[in-house]
C-alpha cells in the first residue's frame, strides 16, 4: 500500500508542475493586462514603467522562474486590480464558493443515488421511468436556463426565495458561514439546486446502470437463494460491488463542481471564486487567472489522488497493479 500511495504522489508532483507550465504560457498568451489596466491616453512613458513594475518586460521563461521561486516562498503575487495579496483574494471568495458547493453535492447524492437504486431494482416501472426522463434533462438543460426560470418561479412570481446573493453570515465552530442562518440558507437554496442537478443526474444514470448489471450476477441469485431480503441484498452486496464507479464519479464532480461554479454564482449573482475569476478574465488580472487556475489543478490532483487511495481500500487489485 505504501509504495501505491508514494507512486501515486510522485505522480500527481509531475502532473501539477507540468500543469503549471500550461497554466502560465496560457494566461500569458491572452493578452497584456496593462493595456486593460491604464488610460488609452497615458503617456509611454507611463505604460514603460508599469510595464517593468509587474515585471512584464521580462522573457517569459524569466517570469515562470519569478513566479516559481514566489511559490516557493508563499507569495502568488498582487492582484493587479484590487492590489491586494491574490492568496488573500481567493481565500476571501473560497467559503462562499465552499459552501454553494457542499450543500449542492449533498443534494445530488442525497437524491440521485437512492432514486438511481430505484430505477435499477424496478427499471420496467413508472416511477423508474419518469426518474430517467428527469436525469436527461439534467443532463440537456443549460444551467444558465434552469437558473433563470428557477428565479422566476421561486423568486418573481411566488416570492419566496431570493433571486441573488449571499444572505446574512453566522458561525459554526468560528468559521463564517450563510449556513448558520436562515437567511442565508434561504439564499443558498436556488443556486445549489441549480448547481447539482447535473450531478443529479449523472449519479442516477450511473447509479441505476450498476444496478441494472448487479441484479443479473450470480452473487445475487445465490443470496437469494440464501433467503437473504432485497434490502440486504442491495444495501450488503450490490452497493459495495458498484461503489468503485460512484466513488469515482463523486470525486471528480465535487472537484468539477468547485471549479466550474462559474455559471451558476454569474446567474444568481454569488460572491464566490466563480464570479471572481470571470471579472479577473474581463480585467486580465494575470496574478489572479493563475492562482486560481493552479489551484484548479492541484484540487484535481488531490482528489483523484484520494480517489485512488479508495480505489485501492475497495479493491485491492488496483492496489497490486499500481504497486507492479
Amino acid at each position: 500500500m505504501l509504495g501505491f500511495i508514494v507512486s501515486r504522489l510522485i505522480q500527481a508532483i509531475v502532473v501539477v508542475f507540468v500543469m503549471s507550465v500550461v497554466v502560465f504560457v496560457g494566461v500569458y498568451a491572452i493578452g497584456n493586462p496593462i493595456d486593460v489596466m491604464i488610460d488609452p491616453g497615458a503617456t509611454a512613458e507611463i505604460r514603460e514603467n508599469l510595464i517593468r513594475q509587474y515585471g512584464l518586460d521580462q522573457p517569459l521563461w524569466r517570469q515562470y522562474l519569478s513566479f516559481l521561486g514566489n511559490v516557493a516562498e508563499g507569495d502568488l503575487g498582487r492582484s493587479m486590480v484590487y492590489n491586494t495579496s491574490v492568496v488573500g483574494l481567493v481565500f476571501s471568495r473560497l467559503p462562499a464558493t465552499l459552501e454553494l458547493v457542499l450543500v449542492a453535492v449533498a443534494i445530488a447524492t442525497v437524491i440521485g443515488i437512492p432514486a438511481g437504486i430505484y430505477a435499477g431494482y424496478k427499471p420496467d416501472s413508472a416511477g423508474a421511468k419518469a426518474i430517467m426522463a428527469l436525469s436527461v434533462l439534467g443532463f440537456s438543460v443549460p444551467t444558465f436556463w434552469i437558473g433563470m426560470l428557477l428565479i422566476m418561479a421561486f423568486a418573481v412570481e411566488l416570492g419566496w426565495l431570493p433571486s441573488g446573493g449571499r444572505g446574512e453570515v453566522g458561525t459554526i465552530l468560528g468559521i463564517p458561514t450563510s449556513l448558520a442562518t436562515a437567511n442565508g440558507w434561504s439564499h443558498v437554496i436556488l443556486p445549489a439546486i441549480n448547481l447539482s442537478l447535473f450531478k443529479m443526474g449523472l449519479l442516477i444514470r450511473l447509479t441505476r446502470a450498476g444496478m441494472v448489471e448487479a441484479m443479473q450476477t450470480d452473487y445475487v441469485k445465490f443470496a437469494r437463494a440464501q433467503g437473504l431480503t432485497d434490502r440486504q441484498i442491495v444495501f450488503s452486496h450490490i452497493l459495495r460491488n458498484i461503489s468503485i464507479p460512484i466513488v469515482t464519479v463523486f470525486g471528480l464532480e465535487l472537484g468539477s463542481t468547485l471549479a466550474f461554479a462559474v455559471v451558476t454564482e454569474t446567474v444568481f449573482t454569488w460572491p464566490g471564486v466563480g464570479k471572481l475569476i470571470i471579472d479577473s478574465i474581463l480585467q486580465l488580472d494575470r496574478p489572479v487567472m493563475v492562482t486560481y487556475l493552479i489551484l484548479v489543478v492541484i484540487l484535481f490532483v488531490l482528489i483523484n489522488f484520494t480517489v485512488d487511495v479508495v480505489y485501492a481500500r475497495l479493491d485491492p487489485r488496483v492496489r497490486l497493479g499500481g504497486s507492479r
